[in-house]
């Protein structure tokens, strides 16, 4: 029997029907995605909406997400709900640099993501000031389903091509070089303009 010759295509093209190729990381992603735990981080009224992602009527269970964390050693997604203080700040700083990689952000509302209707100098105007922040969520308060479009457009552009090992460190490695390069989106003046 003589050997085949691999001269037209790629492997995909010898290969019998129902075998499936695809790479380790697009596992991962797939693995990823089925299961955030969200850390518990409510900081005002947006937090109520937060919580109630979690009741019977909205039911985030249907999607692994049900278990909010205490811990952020065991949690990959921060869900900033509500107005950054200025003392608050490096405590939510502490607790995003104790989430495992890889770990996402969510900011639910618009004091989360724009400081909302207050411009002073105790509240920061934004949560992207403090820690990077995947996906914006506008509203005052937004309701719940609109957090759960948020997972889900997470989960779809973000965490399923998320990368992993090498790879991941290198993106880490070229973002916290943008961000550092980065000019300030907002000058922060406070009450006198």
């Amino acid at each position: 029997m003589a050997e085949k010759e691999f001269t037209t295509g790629g492997i995909e093209n010898h290969l019998p029907n129902g075998i499936i190729l695809t790479s380790l990381e697009a596992v991962f992603g797939w693995m990823r995605q089925a299961s955030f735990w969200p850390a518990t981080f409510g900081l005002a009224c947006c937090a109520i909406e937060m919580m109630a992602y979690g009741t019977p009527r909205y039911d985030s269970g249907r999607w692994g997400q049900e278990v909010f964390r205490a811990s952020p050693r065991q949690a990959d997604l921060m869900i900033i709900s509500g107005r950054v203080s200025q003392k608050m700040a490096p405590v939510m700083r502490r607790v995003y640099d104790q989430m495992p990689n890889p770990k996402w952000v969510i900011a639910l509302g618009a004091c989360a993501s724009s400081g909302g209707m207050f411009n002073n100098y105790a509240l920061i105007q934004g949560g992207d000031h403090v820690v990077p922040v995947d996906m914006y969520i506008p509203g005052c308060p937004p309701r719940p389903d609109m957090l759960i479009d948020a997972m889900f457009k997470l989960k779809k552009e973000i965490v399923m091509k998320h990368p992993m090992a090498k790879h991941e460190l290198a993106v880490l490695a070229e973002k916290e070089e943008a961000a550092m390069t980065a000019l300030a989106t907002h000058e922060q003046k406070g009450l006198m303009r």
